[in-house]
């Protein structure tokens, strides 16, 4: 099945003139950048499901929520349209549009269970939301580039689209805007930013914002 899928990928990438390169089995660190991500995530999923004891379709229904936040992070700005604050997200290039944070399915609960179905549907929210504050967190932390003090960083400029560090927002939420007014310090940089997102305009400090590339 393996190799048919292989075969299946090959034919398409000659076709399209694109080349597919496969680490050897058992080799993560030959992934870099991505495997580096994998790790990441599977350390906050650990900790994120703690001591918790689920079943095995409660596993498989955190997983598909984790890929879903995985997926749903914002990469890069829309260059089509950088004044609307969207952003191109891994999403878009597995099913062509954002991923919808969609509420797990009910079914009635088994006599035999410790928990009853409400609180087995908390106990899955609260894993999820859990995990999605430590790994946005990370996430957003990473975009901004941190350098040492002897080196000198760009200022934040009007019309960058960032992503807004913010705190108790839902699960796949991203809270994006376009930069249109900046403050300067007393040493010429960049201290505040008037941002403008969907639901109006927000003044923040540049540690609360994450510049986003232009594709």
């Amino acid at each position: 099945m393996a190799s048919d899928v292989r075969s299946t990928l090959g034919t398409y990438g000659v076709h399209h003139q694109v080349e597919f390169v496969f680490i050897p089995p058992r080799s993560p660190h030959f992934g870099g950048l991505w495997e580096a991500a994998v790790k990441s995530a599977k350390h906050l999923f650990l900790r994120a499901v703690g001591n918790a004891l689920l079943k095995e379709g409660e596993v498989q229904t955190i997983l598909v929520e984790v890929e879903a936040v995985l997926n749903s992070r914002p990469l890069v700005a829309d260059s089509s349209n950088p004044n609307d604050g969207e952003a191109i997200t891994p999403a878009h290039f597995l099913v062509g549009t954002t991923l919808a944070a969609l509420p797990p399915g009910s079914a009635p609960p088994h006599p035999d269970d410790d928990l009853t179905h409400l609180q087995r549907w908390q106990l899955i929210s609260a894993i999820k939301r859990r995990f999605w504050r430590d790994w946005s967190r990370d996430y957003i932390a990473g975009l901004q580039q941190r350098v040492k003090w002897t080196k000198e960083s760009a200022n934040l400029l009007p019309g960058t689209i960032v992503v807004i560090k913010e705190d108790n927002l839902p699960p796949q939420k991203w809270l994006l805007g376009r930069v249109t007014e900046v403050t300067h310090g007393s040493d010429g940089k960049v201290r505040v930013a008037l941002v403008k997102t969907k639901q109006g305009v927000c003044k923040r400090s540049v540690h609360h914002l994450a510049p986003l590339p232009i594709n």
